[in-house]
């Protein structure tokens, strides 16, 4: 199997590919802004969790809130869009390659979520060296490719920034809505601020902001230290006017389980409250598209 074809030897090169990747032609680089809208089948809710930039803690976000979610009965899949570092089957303990099953790739399973990662495919340290278009071929194929079977949630983890990803993503796929991941300090909210922007351009929901990594309760004494600064997540929410997910602690716990491959919420309730927000901004979106039917006399 073979992924969309590089342009040069060179990138082709530094692909490290694995048989599964013939699942991957096809596709073509079509400008995404032709392809419409259409939905993925059997997937209720399409998530995106997204950020302005790197070392937010995003993926980490994704992959516990899949957990939370699965735990609750929900049908979860978890699709990482980061194809220049996919980090989700480090953090979900999972490094196995996919199968194929006719022309369907088979999604692999972790904790209870469904998971699909390029990084099953390209493992180890090789760089994919990718121009816009083959990143926008993989992730049309990671969604409408994959067997993903009937899913309440689908998330995406996307990489950082507001690039040929986000863009493939946004103007192909049906989205319910997005979150976007920062950290207390003005150099996080700034880039957070943009990715809200880009949501709302293109007239994605915004479920909510994600403030990570707020505050760090010190082991002795117990104390709260905000090691990045202060409420400036919920500041941000309320100055754009998107609702806020609330605050996720600094907590070593959460380092170890996704360095692990066992995420903190298999354990503990950390996520608990978030994933309740995210659910409640979900049917809330919902509603608001329900066609409303009016009787006159």
């Amino acid at each position: 199997m073979g992924y969309p074809q590089a342009e040069t030897s060179r990138n082709q090169e530094t692909c490290g590919l694995s048989p599964v990747s013939a699942r991957l032609d096809g596709m073509g680089p079509n400008n995404p802004a032709d392809a419409p809208k259409q939905p993925i089948p059997g997937v209720e809710n399409l998530i995106a969790i997204g950020s302005g930039k790197g070392g937010v803690g995003k993926t980490t976000v994704s992959v516990n809130l899949a957990i939370s979610l699965a735990a609750l009965g929900h049908k979860v899949g978890l699709m990482d869009a980061d194809v220049y570092g996919p980090n989700v089957p480090l953090m979900m303990g999972i490094q196995d390659a996919p199968h194929a099953i006719g022309e369907r790739i088979q999604p692999l399973n972790a904790h209870g979520v469904k998971l699909m990662s390029m990084g099953f495919m390209n493992p180890g340290d090789k760089p994919l060296v990718w121009r816009g278009p083959m990143l926008h071929s993989v992730i049309q194929q990671f969604l409408r490719s994959v067997e993903w079977g009937e899913l309440d949630y689908l998330l995406i983890d996307l990489p950082p920034g507001t690039g040929d990803v986000q863009l493939s993503l946004i103007q192909t796929a049906p989205l319910t809505g997005a979150i976007v991941v920062t950290t207390p300090s003005d150099v996080s909210l700034e880039d957070a601020r943009k990715a809200v922007n880009m949501f709302k351009q293109v007239r994605v929901p915004i479920l909510g902001i994600v403030e990570n990594m707020s505050y760090l309760i010190a082991p002795q004494s117990k104390e709260r230290i905000d090691v990045f600064g202060e409420g400036g997540g919920k500041r941000t929410a309320e100055q754009m006017e998107v609702p806020f997910l609330g605050e996720l602690p600094l907590d070593p716990t959460v380092r170890r389980g996704g360095d692990g491959g066992r995420p903190v919420a298999l354990t503990t309730d950390i996520f608990k409250d978030l994933t309740a927000g995210v659910l409640a901004a979900v049917q809330g979106v919902r509603k608001k598209k329900a066609p409303s039917i009016e009787i006159s006399d």
